[in-house]
């Protein structure tokens, strides 16, 4: 099926999903601008009583983030990471134990800030003695109120039942205070250029990867390491925005039982890094090729060379340019599909989970 068609292409940039995804560099230098102070008010206490342990709190691609967050604080600072269950607060009301006052960093994340698990966790975080910093996009919600520290992402209205500029501002977020925190020069500056590199990956070509999804049903997303969260969220969108079926799983993870399903046909997005972990999912997306799968593969390590393209950059960088690249690509082939990105059936812009 041919996605390019001129009325198909000006249909896709008529939705929402287009339209916020496309501001995503500019949230991000708004994000920045506002919260410059906040983080190094923020980064002084954490120097001055280093927690023992980080939770994170968020559901949907706010748990993505919070993924990508994982993995970005452990490699950088080696404070290990663990996301909360929110139905321990808000089914069971069992109370965190922790080791004393200021040992767990809480970082709750979320587009609404008024989930009542999420809000429920937060409550027995810092009933327990979290410092909980929330990364939020609506400053008047009850999570903003509730937070220790503040950190708006400063996205804009966000109308699209698919979260995208607001999921981006949140990776820049993580990825602005552990540069901080880790005292990383080159991350720092790399954040700093992150929303011109967003507008560049804004306008890469990835239609070759929603042809190859046009009438497929079923499918795989493989990331690993700092691009696990973004392969998440890849996969979360193709369920939510094109009724597809598709799984996450770290290219680690995928060498064990599922990847026994992945036969002649199969399509496979693998989302590789130009780090180490990118050479796993580059060896992954090889051995499924194999198969012969119908493997589409960006590759951040060829600088743009590849098809689809990726662009190169800090390490930590990259999946956020490849994800802003997959939401234009998403977008388009859910209208090619006969669907509306912007109202996805059976949801609604914020989930009021128990």
């Amino acid at each position: 099926m041919d996605l390019m068609t001129d009325e198909r292409i000006k249909a896709a940039e008529r939705t929402l999903m287009f339209q916020e995804a496309a501001e995503a560099g500019a949230a991000v230098a708004r994000m920045l601008t506002a919260n410059r102070a906040a983080i190094t008010t923020l980064v002084q206490r954490l120097r001055a009583t280093p927690p023992a342990v980080v939770v994170t709190c968020a559901r949907g691609s706010s748990d993505h983030a919070a993924t990508y967050g994982k993995y970005l604080i452990e490699t950088s600072c080696g404070i290990p990471v663990a996301s909360a269950a929110p139905s321990v607060a808000s089914v069971y009301a069992a109370p965190p134990r922790v080791a004393g006052p200021h040992a767990t960093l809480c970082i709750a994340i979320s587009q609404s800030g008024r989930s009542p698990d999420l809000l429920a966790t937060v409550a027995a975080q810092q009933a327990a003695g979290a410092h909980v910093v929330a990364l939020v996009n609506d400053t008047g919600s009850p999570l903003a109120e509730a937070a220790d520290t503040l950190i708006a992402l400063e996205a804009g209205p966000e109308k699209s039942v698919a979260a995208t500029k607001s999921y981006i501002a949140a990776l820049a977020a993580l990825a602005a205070l552990t540069a901080a925190w880790a005292e990383d020069a080159a991350l720092r500056t790399a954040v700093d250029e992150l929303p011109e590199q967003l507008a560049r990956a804004w306008a890469l070509d990835w239609s070759s990867m929603g042809a190859m999804l046009a009438e497929a049903r079923n499918l795989f997303v493989i990331g690993r390491g700092l691009g696990l969260g973004i392969a998440q969220e890849a996969a979360l969108k193709l369920k939510e925005t094109c009724a597809l079926h598709a799984e996450a799983f770290s290219a680690a993870e995928v060498r064990h039982g599922p990847m026994a399903i992945v036969d002649v046909g199969f399509p496979v997005i693998a989302l590789a890094g130009s780090d180490a972990a990118g050479d796993d999912v580059r060896d992954a997306a090889a051995t499924f090729a194999g198969r012969g799968a119908h493997v589409s593969l960006a590759d951040a390590s060829r600088d743009g060379a590849g098809d689809p393209p990726a662009l190169r950059a800090h390490p930590a960088i990259e999946p956020i340019l490849m994800i802003q690249s997959f939401y234009r690509m998403a977008n388009m082939l859910s209208v090619t599909r006969g669907l509306d990105p912007d109202a996805p059936r059976h949801l609604s812009k914020v989930t009021r989970t128990r």
